[in-house]
Order: structure tokens, then C-alpha cells, then sequence
């Protein structure tokens, strides 16, 4: 027993547990705080994380909008790509039509020139054959010469009676291809109406050209871009009589299905379009039939405004 200072004992055991109370107390209020201060720490790294989150969703938001309009100018330029490949087709289209139409006046005078030969060389037999039988020396062949533009070539000299016929080809040729080139210029420059007329009066005055049909065909497509379609119609139909085993009659039976479209009745120029396929499926009318006949199906009726169908000028 130990005496305290009021007097009283005081048990040796109390004072163990009264100092271990006091050791306890000294110690559990640090490790109190320390508890507290990893709270808060807590707090601060829940905190971050959540404006790392937001940070993270603000930055999505903002790729998604950069990549929107990434899409946006390679769609732009796409397009702007497609329109500068469809300007530089149609300018070879034109560029095309252009030398075809010169083409066809070369072969046009090729043949003639060739006929041209062909009737001189065979005067000449005649003519010769002509002095073998009478005993006397023949004549010196001439070599044909081409006429120079604007001219007529002369007619070959032949004794007696010389074939009339011979004389008319070669005073016609050069007059022949002049016509038919003013008619196309009337077309070329948009007077569709005077080009009508200088093709029916190429027709007239050469029926038999080789030109005729294509003559023919003009004057229908001529009427095409007037939009009087029915007239339009009416001339392919005459070419299609008149000139059946033309290659021209392709083009011809496209321009009467694009009348025929713009006329309204499209079941019926489908029917033409398809007709044409058929009887000439390796032309270049029937790929231009194909894609119209494409477009129809697409739209589900003909389209407006569609431009006249340009065969081979």
C-alpha cells in the first residue's frame, strides 16, 4: 500500500492502470488525426479522378467534333474531285464529237477520191481498149490528181462519146462535202432551224450520198433540241425506212427513246431503249441506253430536262 498525498492508499495495480489509461490516451489522438488526414486525402484523389473524367470526356467530345469535320472537307473534296472529272469528260465528249464530225467528211471524201480513180482508170480502159481496136497507138496514161479545195476537177478528154456520169461525180464531190459542212456549222452554232433546212436540202440535192442518213439523223436531233419531239420522232422513223442498214440507225432509235422520255410516255421509251439493246448490243448507243435505262429504274420515271442523245456527228 502506498500513501497518497490526501491521505488515502492508493493500490499499486490502480496506478498501472491509470498510467495505461494515460499512455493509451497519448497515443490514440495522433493515430485520431492521422485517421482524419488520409480521409481528406481521399476526398482529393476522388476529386481528381472525377475532373480527370470530365477532362477525358471534354477531350472525346472535341475529337469527335474534329473528326466530323475531317469527314466533312474530305466529302467536300471528293466531290469537288468528281466535278473536275465530270467537267473534263464532258469537254472530251465535245472535243470527240468535234473529230468525228471531221472524220466522217474525211471518209466522206476518201470515197469519193476513190470513185473518182476508180472512174478515171476505167475511162481510160475504155479508151485504150477504143485505139487497140482501131489500129492506133495508145494514149499516155494521166495519174489522177486530187482537185484543190475549191475547185472542180476537170472532166478527162476522151475520144468519141466520154461517160456524162464520170463528169457529174467529179464536179459534185467537192460541192457535196461543202454542203454537208454548212449544214453542220448552221447545227454547231445552235441554229437548229436553219440547220434543219441545209440538211434537207443536202438530202435533195444528194440522196445518194453517204452522208444522207447521217443528214437525216440530224435533222431529227435538230428537232430534239427545238423540243418539238414529235417532229423529232417522225424523222428518226425516216431514217429507220429509209436507211435500215445504216450504222447510223443505233443513234437514231436512242434519239426517238429520249423524244419519247420527254414526251412523258417513258414505259414506251423504255421499250425502245431495250429494243435497241437488243438489236445492237455492242454499239455505243446501247452503253448510253444501259445507263438511261439505269437512271429510269432509279427515279422510277423519266428524267426532266434530260439532253438530246449526241450520235456520232
Amino acid at each position: 500500500m502506498v500513501k497518497s498525498v490526501s491521505g488515502y492508499p492508493l493500490n499499486r495495480a490502480a496506478l498501472a492502470q491509470c498510467g495505461a489509461v494515460l499512455l493509451f490516451a497519448a497515443l490514440a489522438a495522433p493515430a485520431q488525426a492521422g485517421l482524419f488526414d488520409d480521409d481528406e486525402a481521399r476526398k482529393q484523389v476522388a476529386a481528381e479522378r472525377q475532373r480527370i473524367d470530365e477532362v477525358k470526356k471534354d477531350l472525346a467530345a472535341q475529337q469527335q467534333a474534329v473528326d466530323a469535320r475531317i469527314n466533312k472537307v474530305e466529302e467536300a473534296l471528293k466531290s469537288q474531285a468528281l466535278l473536275d472529272l465530270f467537267t473534263q469528260i464532258e469537254a472530251l465528249k465535245l472535243e470527240m464529237t468535234k473529230l468525228r464530225g471531221q472524220i466522217e467528211v474525211l471518209n466522206n471524201s476518201v470515197e469519193n477520191t476513190s470513185k473518182r480513180q476508180r472512174d478515171m482508170y476505167l475511162d481510160l480502159d475504155t479508151r485504150v481498149r477504143r485505139f487497140e481496136q482501131q489500129g492506133g497507138p495508145p494514149p499516155a496514161p494521166e495519174a489522177p490528181a486530187a482537185p484543190a479545195a475549191g475547185t472542180q476537177p476537170a472532166a478527162v478528154p476522151a475520144a468519141g462519146a466520154a461517160p456524162a456520169t464520170v463528169v457529174a461525180v467529179n464536179a459534185d464531190s467537192g460541192a457535196e462535202t461543202r454542203a454537208y459542212e454548212a449544214a453542220q456549222s448552221q447545227r454547231r452554232m445552235g441554229n437548229y432551224q436553219g440547220a434543219i433546212v441545209a440538211f434537207q436540202n443536202f438530202i435533195k440535192q444528194y440522196p445518194k450520198s453517204n452522208l444522207a442518213p447521217r443528214a437525216q439523223y440530224w435533222i431529227g436531233d435538230s428537232y430534239f433540241n427545238l423540243r418539238d419531239f414529235k417532229l423529232a420522232i417522225g424523222s428518226q422513223q425516216t431514217l429507220l425506212k429509209t436507211y435500215p442498214d445504216s450504222p447510223t440507225v443505233p443513234d437514231s432509235m436512242l434519239n426517238i427513246a429520249s423524244s419519247q422520255i420527254e414526251m412523258g410516255e417513258s414505259v414506251t421509251g423504255k421499250k425502245t431503249l431495250e429494243e435497241l439493246i437488243t438489236r445492237f448490243p455492242i454499239s455505243e448507243a446501247a452503253e448510253k441506253a444501259k445507263r438511261r435505262i439505269s437512271g429510269l429504274n432509279a427515279q422510277g420515271q423519266a428524267p426532266s430536262g434530260a439532253a438530246a442523245p449526241s450520235g456520232k456527228p
